[in-house]
């Protein structure tokens, strides 16, 4: 697909202008922040295997009715989108306490919880995306009653079939976090789910070792961040295999 005109860049994708009215191409780069992007780096076949195995997730969501902004994939770095006006929340859904819950609550990593938590965080870089209340939401017009309702529901069905298919493949899904959208179609909009859903923003950790095989590599300086990666498309049957150069990957034909 030809280049076309650039919308926006954000820490790990590039938007370009899409094919269609109403459409974009997303772009998934090899840069690796954290921190605020206070920590960078370049991470050679990140962004494939990101786009891969967020592709894979998008479409299983979709056969179980979660409405999503994905099209199709373009090729190895880029999808086809549904352009959305991006709700400014991220919507993180926790079952084990990990990171900042952690530290904010002063409970152990690796402490089950009573039940999946649903979170907002105010998406505001400058600000360092601090936490917020559903209050804070709809008090300020971030998203409407029924929008949070929408999101709230969405999350927690993503949550439960997430957490099958990964223990399918023996991860435990820790935590992630996703975004969702509101697409305009003629006179009506829908609320998807946007973004994208990979180790760039799940805790996944290995259901017999514990494991990381996630971001947390490279906020830690664990090392083996792009293997990690790989290993986790490997068990989802999206990579035939993980030896040698993670740079030269094969990769097993999508069903789309």
């Amino acid at each position: 697909m030809s280049r076309r005109k650039q919308i926006y860049e954000g820490k790990a994708k590039i938007l370009y202008e899409g094919p269609e009215p109403g459409t974009l191409i997303q772009y998934f780069k090899d840069d690796a922040t954290a921190f605020n992007a206070q920590k960078k780096a370049t991470l050679q076949g990140k962004g494939v295997l990101n786009n891969r195995i967020s592709e894979h997730i998008m479409i299983a969501l979709g056969r179980i009715g979660i409405p999503t902004h994905f099209i199709k994939r373009v090729n190895m770095r880029e999808q086809l989108i549904k352009k959305v006006d991006i709700v400014p929340l991220e919507v993180i859904c926790r079952n084990v306490a990990a990171g900042s819950m952690s530290k904010r609550l002063g409970i152990d990593e690796g402490t089950q919880l009573p039940r999946a938590i649903v979170e907002f965080c105010y998406k505001k870089d400058e600000l360092g995306d601090p936490l917020i209340a559903e209050e804070h939401v709809t008090a300020f017009g971030w998203a409407t009653p029924q929008e949070v309702d929408e999101m709230v529901s969405y999350t927690l069905r993503i949550n439960d079939f997430l957490q099958g298919m990964f223990f399918g493949i023996g991860i435990r899904l820790i935590d992630f976090k996703i975004e969702f959208g509101r697409h305009y179609d003629g006179d009506g909009v829908e609320l998807l789910l946007a973004d994208e859903i990979s180790p760039d923003s799940c805790r996944l950790w290995d259901l017999e070792t514990d494991k990381k095989l996630d971001k947390d590599r490279f906020r830690r300086d664990l090392g083996d961040v792009t293997e990690a990666y790989a290993e986790v498309a490997t068990r989802l049957g999206i990579l035939k295999d993980t030896q040698g150069s993670v740079t030269k990957l094969s990769v097993v034909k999508s069903e789309d």
